[in-house]
């Protein structure tokens, strides 16, 4: 089942001074990661916090001999797991012994979520975006220019 979700204001790390969005804790984060991964056998082999142009953190971790990224936007306590981060591309994957080991601390987000099409409308840039949202204009502005295809482009980005 497919839950659609709300994408709330400041998602994308674009906001005005007026609408700020809150900040979530990356130490908290970090230590989430930590204690999750080494209670099952894994291990977090790097940590990134947020830096230009990226709107999130990356852990990236080993577990059941797989290398893969756990992923927590900057502003918002949405987290999701990742087979590959590169520039602009992420692939989403869903791994469940971890979901269970996040969701008492985020919303864990599955990759059916995350690979749902956004859905632009062309000629607009007022109401760019159809998907159900409380972005502000200057987060729409990113949308028409970056022209994102899934959600999960939207909630952990590489923008500029």
């Amino acid at each position: 089942m497919v839950i659609i979700m709300k994408l709330p204001n400041g998602i994308t790390g674009f906001y005005n001074s007026e609408n700020k969005p809150p900040k979530v804790e990356g130490k908290h984060f970090k230590q989430v990661c930590v204690t999750a991964l080494s209670r099952l056998g894994g291990e977090v082999l790097m940590f990134k916090e947020p830096q230009y142009p990226t709107n999130f953190y990356d852990a990236k971790v080993k577990f059941r001999n797989m290398v893969f990224h756990i992923l927590l936007n900057e502003h918002y306590p949405y987290v999701a797991f990742a087979s590959a981060v590169e520039y602009e591309k992420i692939r989403f994957i869903d791994e469940a012994e971890l979901f269970k080991r996040f969701s008492p601390f985020y919303h864990v987000l599955h990759s059916s979520e995350l690979n749902l099409p956004v859905i632009l409308r062309e000629g607009s840039k007022k109401d760019i975006l159809q998907n159900d949202n409380e972005l502000n204009q200057g987060e729409l502005a990113q949308i028409a220019y970056w022209k994102p295809k899934i959600i999960g482009e939207i909630i952990f980005n590489f923008w500029d």
